[in-house]
């Protein structure tokens, strides 16, 4: 079984990729998303979203970090996956997943989900362009507005030398919505012969299961459940317990170095009241973690609370 860190553009940063791979239990993580247009981009670009790639392309904790890009011009998309592999990324993602309107809007993410010969293009693009040995996976949901397309989609993928796909299995229209279409993926996995990732709705070791009997899929990749409980991918792997509130307190405190002192210091009190959001739907205490927390604005204050939380 291979369990991977979802791309949460906004949420799964490399600060976070580090604390949850440290954690345990991911075999691989993928990058937020590198918008790709008109152009070459810069190394800086590539630094930016992917630090890791100044450590051999993994996290501090050894699991490896895939650069994810999206766009929806095959050509440039393949420059660019040039250079995030010359840079030393393990593989390339490709993002026909992203729900978000502003990046269908122009054309990026699960919008070419309605254009099966744009997929096959991209993906082939892309692989010709980078050494055979470097995998290009992709990332697909069951559709736009409907699942219409969804085998179709993952033939024209496979088709076009994808090593790996990864299916969210519900369609742009049903966002985030449950349930998650699980049986979907098994209904693709008939017709591809590359490794099958499930993702969707996976919140905890029992979900993991049913997912993987219904999905006909072993690999799973989980995000927000992730962040509900942090020790997620060790349930589902070894059976492990959910980390006990004070623990997990400590881990926040922890979260809180690396955003007071990283780049991103002054986003901390939104950020961690934001990941109470997630984490409520694990731990009762969080709710009262973000009431405490809620009109704060500076993050000594919030790390003061966190300590107190954690010595309980």
């Amino acid at each position: 079984m291979k369990i991977m860190l979802a791309p949460m553009e906004g949420v799964v940063d490399h600060l976070m990729r580090d604390m949850l791979s440290r954690v345990g239990g991911f075999d691989q993580c993928v990058t937020e998303f590198v918008r790709v247009v008109d152009q070459k981009l810069p190394k800086k670009t590539f630094y930016k979203i992917c630090p890791e790639l100044h450590t051999d392309g993994k996290t501090a904790s050894g699991v490896p970090v895939r650069v994810q890009l999206l766009g929806q011009h095959a050509q440039w998309l393949a420059e660019n996956a040039e250079t995030a592999v010359e840079l030393g990324s393990p593989g390339v993602d490709l993002n026909f997943g992203c729900p978000a309107k502003t990046v269908n809007k122009s054309k990026g993410g699960a919008v070419l989900l309605k254009e099966t010969q744009t997929l096959y293009d991209i993906v082939k693009a892309v692989r010709d362009a980078v050494p055979q040995h470097i995998p290009v996976s992709a990332k697909i949901r069951l559709g736009f507005e409907d699942k219409s397309l969804a085998v179709d989609n993952a033939i024209a993928i496979t088709e076009a030398g994808a090593s790996e796909l990864v299916v969210h299995a519900r369609t742009k229209t049903e966002g985030y919505k449950p349930p998650a279409y699980w049986d979907w993926i098994a209904k693709i996995k008939q017709h591809t012969d590359i490794p099958l990732v499930a993702n969707g709705e996976i919140w905890n070791a029992d979900d993991a299961q049913k997912c993987q009997e219904q999905s006909d899929c072993i690999n799973l990749m989980v995000g927000r459940g992730a962040l509900a409980m942090p020790n997620l991918a060790r349930a589902i792997k070894f059976g492990d317990s959910p980390m006990p509130w004070p623990e997990l307190a400590a881990l926040l405190i922890q979260y809180s170095g690396y955003e007071i002192f990283g780049d991103k210091g002054r986003y901390y009190p939104n950020r961690i009241k934001q990941w109470c959001g997630y984490l409520k739907r694990q731990y009762p205490e969080a709710d009262i973690l973000f009431n405490d927390i809620r009109r704060l604005t500076n993050s000594q204050d919030i790390v003061d609370v966190l300590a107190r939380q954690s010595s309980q």
